[in-house]
């Protein structure tokens, strides 16, 4: 390998992570699976196992012999993302590492990516860094936020019709997409674990990077928890003051719709009885007893009319109300069907509604 000048190395802001051709997660495969910078890949320099390896020893001998292990290790996995992962990258590639807190993991790959002759970059902080912008973007966005708020009964369609306005170009936080989760009890993905607490705020903050403060930000009416995932406080404390729109649909248009929607309920009906059990204290043995004999039986349409009747709608309103301070001056958007078409058409009403003051 040939000395070549070296470019101009210095530790780079989280905001100018743009400029890179390609941002490396440095960590373990654990690490980044918990929570990343979004569009990184995982490059670990050490896997979990040998992550792990190293720190007992640096517990048990000291610094010099983890040191003397791990590099052993670092050199294995760094020669074989060099042979892999980076083998067709071209000479003008700009690559940004980072790892946890900035140090030896990003540090000993960036160096070595720069003797080959990159221009390699290392995230000051790290992991760290990023981290504290999240929540500073959180918290210092939140307060400019023009927010409406969507709301209406279960099964009114709400997160379809966040899709059909972000696809008529409005700016929508799908907070149920961040989260993989429906947000009621029955609102767990098939097969889709939910994202860690840090995963679902990073998802929040890169969309608002996005956002024109100057547009409305479209959002669900949630409650301050979805499934085990706790909204942000600030986005909380702006929703409950923000501008509501309640879609009315029928109740037999959000039982059709429900019934599409959550037909997948169907395919594992013991999964399903276990989870209406967790109704008992509150609906009756009795009640929740005949719930549990039509999961099992595939019957979801009375089941679904019953959950509706019983158990969602008496609460609705009641909880609206103490959620949210404009609930009482509310606009309202008719949905006599919840079909594609009706979805698009309370889009376009929505986008309709005269701006205020």
């Amino acid at each position: 390998m040939h000395d070549r000048p070296s470019k101009h190395f210095q530790p780079t802001r989280v905001k100018d992570r743009h400029a890179f051709d390609t941002i490396i997660d440095a960590r373990t495969p654990a690490e980044f699976a918990l929570d990343h910078i979004p569009g990184a890949i995982n490059c670990p320099v050490l896997d979990d196992d040998e992550r792990r390896i190293v720190g007992t020893i640096y517990k048990q001998t000291g610094a010099f012999e983890a040191r003397r292990v791990g590099g052993a290790m670092v050199a294995a996995n760094l020669a074989r993302h060099l042979r892999e992962q980076f083998a067709d990258r071209p000479a003008s590639w700009k690559p940004l590492v980072y790892c946890w807190r900035g140090g030896l993991r990003s540090g000993s790959m960036v160096q070595w990516l720069r003797l080959v002759g990159w221009d390699a970059q290392q995230l000051a902080g790290g992991y760290k860094s990023f981290r504290h912008h999240v929540l500073e973007q959180i918290e210092a966005l939140c307060p400019q936020l023009d927010l409406r708020v969507i709301c209406g009964a279960t099964g009114s369609a709400k997160t379809r019709v966040l899709e059909a306005l972000a696809a008529r170009g409005a700016q929508v936080l799908d907070l149920e997409h961040c989260a993989r989760h429906k947000g009621s009890l029955l609102g767990a993905w098939p097969g889709v674990p939910q994202p860690s607490q840090k995963n679902f705020e990073t998802g929040i903050a890169t969309v608002f990077e996005t956002l024109d403060l100057a547009r409305p930000l479209y959002l669900e009416g949630e409650s301050a928890r979805i499934g085990r995932i706790a909204l942000p406080v600030p986005l909380v404390t702006r929703m409950r003051a923000a501008r509501c729109i309640e879609v009315e649909a029928t109740p037999a248009a959000r039982l059709d719709f429900l019934l599409r929607d959550y037909a997948y309920l169907g395919d594992d009906r013991d999964a399903l009885a276990e989870t209406l059990g967790r109704l008992k204290e509150m609906q009756g043995k009795e009640t929740v007893q005949r719930w549990q004999a039509w999961a099992r039986a595939g019957e979801l349409q009375p089941l679904f009319a019953e959950l509706m009747a019983l158990h969602y709608d008496p609460h609705y309103a009641r909880s609206q109300e103490r959620h949210f301070a404009a609930w009482p001056q509310r606009e309202r958007v008719a949905a006599p069907d919840l079909t594609p078409a009706g979805i698009d058409a309370v889009a376009d009403a929505i986008l309709a509604l005269p701006a205020r003051a």
